[in-house]
């Protein structure tokens, strides 16, 4: 094996912190910080410290592998774009204020890339020319950037961070689906090899667009993620994700609506108060402005609306809820007691499967202090159109087999697309196909948060300590601890040179001035795997070894250790 250098802390630039930081929410934050890894340079813009950037390093080095294995190419495109590419596909726009947008000298306008579809599919234009080119899959790894609103959780969420990011090209769906199948088993293989606990659910595509869509979580309480996982079948989706079939029933027993009086009944608990009912029974209307134009979402009265689904339903489309001022004017709409059977042809009313055709409901009668029961779906009121807008919540039945949903918080760490044709047609990539005439490309898209993993490993690995790596991330394999007078310095770093000398990574504390006791919570505290110790038996050659992530520790020989660290 090569000699590998000895890391002294004495030379590090790090700083290890006792207090965790002020602004610190959650654990791989304020680790990170307190173990020397990261310092904040500006709101959601990180440093990588030494310690950090080999970590960050022995992630990208496994991504490369396992890229490289399934005959993926590495290139480099640049970070900053030009517009044209990403207007014509539309998401100039839709990416709305998350995308950094900016101007040179000349007044030409440019994007920092928050992902690369659009370049990718014109190098491949540029470089492909026939079905013999493809299939083709290009990856590379680089940083992106999104005009995050309230960044927060330290490099969780972040306006710049680092990200594996590949494109499948093939001429054939079947290709396709081939390609994406190659990355699906691939993310398999990386995440276990971090070390990382996680689930593969169903996904939206959200602004990337495209068919089927998987995200890869990564289990954590700091997690921004929600998802359901069912306990009795493979079912598991973000929550986002989940939708359930519309089930008419009949309604032939249902009389007339009538109205009822309900004063002082703007809110759905007065309202099931007031008439002794569950908030179930009754419909909900909730009001929102599409570009301006006003739509009602109808939910159970027990349920909330998810505003995010509705947000992705109507995407790219501006989403907002309505104001006091939006009801002046409009005898249609009357505040608190809007019912579906009385707007205005110009609401368009879209409602969650639950409010399924034959279906009967207490709701508003756009009448002040007025509701209506008996008011059954598509009898009374039409629904536009049936979409899953409800917070999904624990104990909801699986789409697949009913039982009850487990849902659990989880960082996003891979994700994964079959885009299909809609970048190719955008940009019109074309190769010449087997019979001689153009074929349109059809493409997949693949990301990995690089960054994003070192922040999910230290949130599941870490105890209370410190953090924990694993030997393939750590940035070192072994920790040497120099209790502090000269022989056990000598000793230290007699060892940690014959340790590099067999290829061994070693980070060796030999700073002078700093109590055994700090030395001991500081080696704790970086997480490296194996810690040995020349301590009180330092003049015996006798050591202490002690691996970080059981806690089990042993005094053995110097050549003891030699040939267990070695082997």
């Amino acid at each position: 094996m090569a000699n590998a250098p000895v890391q002294r802390m004495s030379k590090l630039m790090a700083k290890t912190l006792r207090d965790d930081p002020a602004d610190a929410e959650v654990l791989s934050h304020k680790l990170l910080v307190r173990a020397g890894y990261v310092r904040r340079t500006a709101a959601g813009l990180w440093s990588w410290l030494p310690l950090g950037k080999k970590v960050l390093g022995n992630i990208e080095r496994i991504v490369r592998e396992e890229m490289d294995a399934i005959g993926a190419q590495e290139v480099q495109l640049p970070a900053l774009l030009p517009r044209e590419p990403y207007e014509a596909t539309g998401r100039w726009d839709e990416y709305g204020p998350e995308l950094f947008r900016l101007q040179d000298r000349k007044g030409g306008d440019y994007l920092l890339g928050p992902t690369h579809e659009e370049i990718f599919t014109l190098l491949v234009k540029d470089q492909a020319s026939s079905y013999k080119d493809l299939p083709v899959i290009l990856y590379q790894i680089q940083n992106k950037y999104r005009d995050e609103a309230r960044p927060r959780a330290g490099i969780l969420r972040g306006r710049e961070f680092l990200m594996k990011d590949s494109y499948s090209f093939d001429v054939a769906d079947e290709g396709l689906a081939e390609s994406y199948a190659l990355h699906r088993a691939a993310y398999q293989r990386i995440f276990e090899r971090l070390g990382l606990d996680y689930r593969i659910v169903a996904a939206t595509a959200g602004a990337m667009g495209g068919s089927k869509s998987e995200e890869f979580l990564a289990p954590a309480e700091a997690g921004e993620d929600t998802f359901a996982d069912c306990p009795n079948c493979d079912y598991a989706a973000n929550t986002e994700a989940i939708t359930y079939p519309l089930t008419p029933v009949e309604a032939t027993d249902v009389p007339a609506a009538e109205d009822i009086p309900t004063p002082d009944t703007p809110t759905i608990e007065t309202l099931a108060a007031s008439l002794g009912v569950e908030a179930s029974a009754t419909l909900k209307n909730l009001l929102v402005k599409v570009d301006g134009e006003i739509v009602a979402v109808g939910v159970p009265g027990d349920r909330e609306v998810d505003m995010d689904k509705v947000e992705a339903h109507f995407a790219p489309a501006a989403v907002e809820l309505v104001t006091a001022e939006d009801f002046v004017g409009r005898s249609d709409l009357v505040r608190g007691y809007v019912g579906p059977q009385g707007l205005g042809e110009k609401v368009t009313y879209i409602a969650d499967p639950r409010v399924a055709p034959g279906t009967a409901w207490i709701t508003g009668a756009n009448k002040a202090d007025t509701h209506a029961k008996n008011v059954v779906a598509g009898r009374d009121f039409e629904v536009d159109e049936y979409v899953d807008v409800v917070v999904v919540r624990d104990g909801d039945p699986c789409p697949k087999c009913g039982t009850g949903l487990k849902l659990d918080r989880a960082i996003e760490i891979g994700h994964i697309f079959q885009l299909g044709r809609k970048y190719a047609d955008a940009l019109k990539l074309d190769v010449l196909g087997q019979n001689g005439k153009p074929a349109r490309v059809t493409m997949g898209s693949y990301g990995i948060g690089v960054s994003r993993a070192v922040a999910a490993l230290a949130e599941q690995h870490a105890d209370d300590k410190g953090l924990v790596w694993s030997k393939e991330v750590a940035p070192a394999d072994v920790h040497v601890v120099a209790a502090g007078k000269a022989l056990q310095t000598e000793l230290a770093l007699e060892v940690s040179d014959k340790l590099a000398a067999a290829g061994v990574r070693v980070l060796v504390d030999d700073r002078a001035g700093v109590s055994p006791g700090v030395k001991f919570t500081d080696a704790e505290l970086i997480g490296v795997p194996q810690i040995l110790v020349a301590g009180r038996r330092s003049a015996e050659g006798v050591v202490e070894l002690k691996d970080r992530r059981t806690g089990e520790r042993e005094e053995v020989t110097v050549e003891e250790a030699l040939a267990r660290l070695t082997g």
